[in-house]
């Protein structure tokens, strides 16, 4: 029985379009823990060049990217983000968009 409802609901979850993996669980010595760190690097917008910010932020062309770099040199190092807002062609999508990847260094 227990069988059956495994693969009953294996095929509902292939036949959705799903994907999923089953892995064992390593190892450890008794009370010894694991801790995974995974680095996401980000896009600093005091350095990047305009290739950069073309290639890795959506919704942000050569354009914008120049009017990014433009606005940076006019005015200054960015000290928050959303600063980016006062680039011409910057709005609030975009800067949600890309908030996870964006950095001030």
């Amino acid at each position: 029985m227990r069988k059956e409802i495994i693969n009953t609901l294996l095929a509902a979850a292939l036949g959705a379009g799903s994907l999923f993996a089953v892995a064992a669980e390593p190892k450890t010595e008794a009370g010894a823990q694991t801790v995974t760190v995974v680095e996401q690097p980000g896009v600093n917008i005091n350095t990047a060049d305009i290739e950069t910010l073309a290639r890795e932020l959506n919704g942000v062309g050569t354009a914008k990217a120049r009017a990014i770099v433009e606005y940076r040199e006019a005015h200054g190092e960015f000290a928050h983000v959303d600063e980016l807002l006062e680039v011409k062609g910057i709005g609030m999508a975009i800067l949600e968009k890309n908030l996870s990847k964006l950095t001030v260094e």
